[in-house]
């Protein structure tokens, strides 16, 4: 069941402009949780990983956490030992101002890379952050991550569990550098639910694993990708562990708020115009199907086809052939939403209004059989315009 606004019993929130960015745009946000809740993350694996992700790598071993701190318009990246120390001294002037312990706090930065965070800025404004928490501070906690974001990606269910409603939101920022492992996005969830630390964990990471690991705008991946989710327990259902007939329902509406920010991320990719569903059946695995997925949706012919509303479908057949697993060209066929364009190793008489009204749309589900096994694979990629080379050119480092 989808929430009628965005708050989760027990969580605070709020964003400001503290003076990172400039015309007063909403720059630091905080999500704050009434309990000590327990925390899951889920990390870029990118070799350059900024300080804030380095700090959080190494407090969510602990499962638990009640703040998450966050600046936008600087990444605190590439910086070196002092970007460390500055990540630290975020997390101490959240944690002072709070009154709640300091490895309780969890960090994030997003903007550019390679320059020193602004961090008498940031401490300055901690005391009114926090004095502005607020149930009803979700929207703006998300439209102070925001960077070239062009809306906000914010999703809410609420469900029972045994006898219990439980309310899970998330939010997300991201539209550019996307692609796993994973994109460059900040995702933060909240939920009131009680859930055992175990099946926290491998909830969420599969959940990522089918959401903001299974997109792709530019094939980019960035530093500072961090997905963070936390349960305190204020909803006081029966616990949800691995094994308990509680855990399909969390599952479900964690996965349906998942799907909701990665779409609307890949949505909002820089200068996207249409959302393309790829699924790719009939791999010899899952892992091949993927390959084929990416090796598809990240061909900047098969983008740029999209964006022109041409169906060339030579040009995903090409990239689907050219990563070395040996398709059997006989079998494989390609559909765009229930017509198919490509079968028995040829183009096939399609009937061109209907395909064109399918271009024209603003999200495509596009099909691709291998007959080879039942591997599958399931992508969200956007298409690629003039409007992102424009964004990128302007935005340094």
């Amino acid at each position: 069941m989808n929430c009628d606004e965005y708050a989760v019993p027990g969580f605070l929130a709020n964003g400001i402009s503290a003076g990172i960015k400039e015309q007063g745009r909403k720059d630091l946000a905080l999500i704050f949780s009434e309990v000590p809740a327990r925390a899951a993350g889920v990390f870029t694996t990118n070799c350059f990983k900024a300080a804030p992700v380095l700090v959080d790598m190494e407090r969510i071993s602990a499962g638990a956490a009640q703040a998450i701190v966050t600046n936008s318009g600087n990444a605190n990246a590439a910086t070196g030992e002092r970007g460390y120390r500055d990540a630290l001294a975020m997390s101490r002037a959240a944690s002072k101002e709070l009154k709640i312990s300091d490895d309780l706090v969890l960090v994030a930065s997003t903007g550019v890379i390679g320059h020193p965070l602004p961090l008498e800025v940031i401490e300055r404004g901690m005391e009114p952050l926090v004095e502005g928490l607020r149930r009803d501070g979700i929207p703006d906690a998300e439209a102070a991550m925001m960077t070239t974001d062009r809306f906000p990606k914010m999703s809410c269910r609420k469900g029972m569990i045994g006898s219990r409603e439980v309310t899970l939101c998330g939010i997300a920022k991201g539209a550019g550098m996307i692609q796993p492992n994973m994109a460059t996005m900040l995702a933060y969830l909240m939920t009131d639910a009680d859930v055992d630390g175990e099946a926290l964990r491998a909830v969420f990471q599969e959940g990522i694993a089918q959401s903001f690991n299974a997109i792709t705008v530019d094939g980019c991946m960035s530093t500072n990708d961090t997905a963070l989710i936390l349960a305190n327990g204020s909803a006081g259902n029966r616990q949800i562990r691995r094994r308990s007939r509680e855990y399909a329902p969390f599952r479900e509406m964690l996965f349906a708020v998942l799907d909701d920010l990665c779409r609307g991320m890949v949505r909002d990719g820089e200068g996207a115009t249409k959302l393309i569903e790829l699924v790719v059946d009939g791999a010899r695995n899952r892992g091949e199907a993927r390959r084929v997925a990416y090796a598809v949706a990240n061909s900047n012919l098969v983008k740029t086809a999209f964006y022109g509303g041409d169906p060339n479908w030579g040009r995903i057949i090409s990239a689907a052939g050219s990563i070395g697993i040996p398709l059997p060209t006989q079998s494989v066929r390609l559909f765009f939403e229930e017509v198919c364009l490509f079968e028995a190793g040829q183009g096939t008489a399609f009937p061109t209004d209907r395909v064109a009204a399918i271009m024209a749309q603003e999200t495509i589900r596009v099909r691709l059989e291998l007959g080879m096994g039942t591997g599958s694979f399931r992508i969200y990629a956007s298409d690629l315009s003039f409007e992102y080379v424009k964004i990128n050119a302007h935005y340094h480092t």
